[in-house]
């Protein structure tokens, strides 16, 4: 039953949850890690983990990508990003990082390396440059997902997807199923999406009508969240993650009911800090994971330990921080220790399968699926 308090005369509202306020609770049977399964199966693809990594330059570098692949992930391009922009991808990142700083305690640095990132962006993409780098990843045999704006799908899906796109993701920190614009023609998703000869994820959403929208529309996918964005502050919309991931995952099961089995991934972003985090997403019905922050950490990220995410270089309204891990250097670890260890790190920042695997094993679990049903308690 849906919790309503009342916060002023005439006035309700729902009481959600985040992730840090549920945990999952083991079971009278146990099993060994090793006997866990945590493949995740979607459309035609199959990868050894439920992970995808946000769409960041601060991550991607044609090699990131090429390496999410070897160590059984999903990464994602930003189409829209620096990829196709600057020819020297690196020098662009490295102004980016320079504009930061050293200090993590200078209150401007954030502000320098937004107005960098928005200075960069205001170049126009060379879309023979962007298929360049995207053939890169495509001739190492990694399979190739870019995410676009639903603002620009139209416009570059199809050039993308003749460069040897994959998986397209239709990605902004709020997505609905029909894009309206003053002056503009509304993007209907499921026209749209019908035309593609590609799988399409969609999102971020919220709610279970928006997530049953755009399972309508034909989505594979649905992206539940924004990521670690800033619309709680700058626009008063906040995601608390357990309870859209539940909301969202209510949203499948009855498009499952209502299509008689057309199964649709509900993929968490947000708030996913630590093992433990994404545990407790998938526990409340999340078939795979977003990793943005944490991947900042890996040797290969792009930034060095710098993170932001795509919106954080919007022209007008940017709603992401640039920041550090407070990793560095030698600190920093490689993809295949954050992703499967062995790790030194007590606080789950690395080895992500690894603690996902000893979670289901100690709930009696061996699979991502069946792990939606372990029970939940209210940690406080």
């Amino acid at each position: 039953m849906r919790d309503y308090v009342e916060i002023g005369i005439g006035r309700e509202a729902r009481r959600t949850y985040d992730l840090d306020a549920i945990s999952v609770l083991p079971a009278r049977r146990t099993r060994s890690s090793k006997d866990v399964d945590t493949t995740w199966h979607i459309d035609a693809y199959t990868f050894d983990t439920p992970f995808m990594s946000h769409p960041t330059d601060a991550l991607a570098t044609p090699e990131f990508i090429i390496e999410m692949d070897k160590q059984g992930g999903l990464g994602v391009i930003n189409a829209e990003g620096l990829w196709g922009r600057h020819a020297d991808l690196e020098a662009a990142i490295a102004s980016v990082v320079e504009a930061y700083g050293t200090d993590d305690l200078d209150p401007a640095a954030n502000t320098r390396a937004t107005r960098k990132l928005q200075e960069l962006h205001a170049a126009p993409i060379d879309m023979e440059l962007l298929t360049e780098r995207i053939a890169q990843v495509r001739a190492a045999g990694a399979t190739v997902a870019a995410r676009v704006s639903p603002q620009n799908v139209r416009e570059l899906a199809p050039a993308i997807i003749k460069a040897g796109v994959e998986i397209l993701v239709i990605q902004g920190t709020i997505v609905s199923a029909e894009h309206v614009e003053t002056g503009g023609e509304p993007l209907n998703l499921k026209e749209f999406i019908g035309s593609l000869d590609v799988p399409v994820i969609a999102g971020g959403v919220t709610t279970y009508n928006t997530a049953l929208h755009l399972m309508r529309s034909g989505a594979v996918g649905i992206i539940v969240g924004g990521g670690s964005n800033t619309n709680d502050i700058a626009l008063g919309i906040d995601t608390p993650m357990a309870s859209a991931i539940a909301d969202v995952a209510a949203a499948r099961r009855d498009y499952l009911d209502e299509t008689g089995g057309r199964y649709v991934h509900v993929i968490a972003d947000g708030s996913i800090e630590n093992s433990g985090d994404a545990v407790k997403a998938i526990a409340c019905g999340a078939d795979a994971v977003v990793l943005g922050e944490p991947l900042a950490r890996a040797t290969e990220a792009a930034a060095g330990g710098i993170y932001w995410q795509a919106s954080a270089a919007h022209p007008r309204f940017p709603r992401g921080i640039v920041g550090t891990t407070g990793i560095a250097g030698d600190e920093r670890s490689s993809l295949e220790v954050i992703l499967h260890g062995p790790s030194a790190n007590v606080f789950g920042e690395e080895n992500f399968v690894g603690g996902l695997r000893r979670a289901l094993a100690k709930c009696g679990y061996t699979d991502l699926k069946s792990f939606q049903k372990v029970e939940l308690t209210i940690a406080y």
